[in-house]
């Protein structure tokens, strides 16, 4: 009977480590984890910043709960670099080849932070993300151009087009404003002298 429960306490008293141990390894979660499951053998193109890619993704919380995936929709659709995803998933996604799985751990200040995002995906929660790129394509020329140039030549534009517009409202208000009567008395004076 003795053994009995010295054995139970021990058991109890092991489980309850065990059950520590991971609470302080989640809790020790502060840099994002990246595991390759599967590469395909040749590799073309990577993705970088800037790329659109087609993704499938399925989120868990440390617990295995799944609080998203696009398994059973169309691919999800990303343009890197324009914060569509959370920013440890759009670290992940980098360097990543068409076909190539992973399997990534992002912690909370690369996820939804101390907020969280009620009522899925509770506040400091470490995010599970099983990834695989199914297409990718490069930015053309033009995309570039509507992307990053466009937008810093507006930027100069509408504080130049302010000053011109500026600049003729004072030039205009410092013109001597001529009266209708004296209009008409000049435009008298012109037919006769004709």
């Amino acid at each position: 009977m003795i053994r009995a429960l010295l054995l139970l306490l021990v058991l109890s008293s092991s489980a309850l480590i065990r059950a520590d141990t991971e609470e302080e390894e989640s809790e020790n979660v502060t840099e994002l984890i990246i595991e390759t499951l599967e590469k395909p053998e040749s590799c073309g193109d990577t993705v970088d910043m800037g790329d659109t890619i087609q993704l499938h993704y399925t989120g868990k919380l440390e617990d295995g709960r799944i609080i998203d995936s696009s398994l059973s929709r169309d691919p999800l659709v990303v343009v890197l670099g324009k914060k569509q995803v959370i920013p440890g998933l759009e670290k992940s996604l980098l360097g990543m080849c068409v076909g190539e799985k992973r399997k990534v751990v992002i912690p909370p200040s690369l996820a939804y932070g101390k907020r969280g995002y009620p009522p899925s995906i509770p506040g400091d929660a470490v995010l599970q993300f099983d990834t695989e790129v199914i297409s990718l394509s490069k930015p053309t020329q033009w995309q570039t151009l509507m992307n990053d140039v466009l937008p810093m030549l507006c930027i100069a534009i509408v504080p130049t087009l302010l000053a011109l517009i500026g600049y003729h409202l004072y030039s205009k208000s410092k013109t001597p404003t001529v009266s209708k009567k004296k209009l008409k008395e000049g435009k008298r004076n012109k037919a006769k002298k004709k």
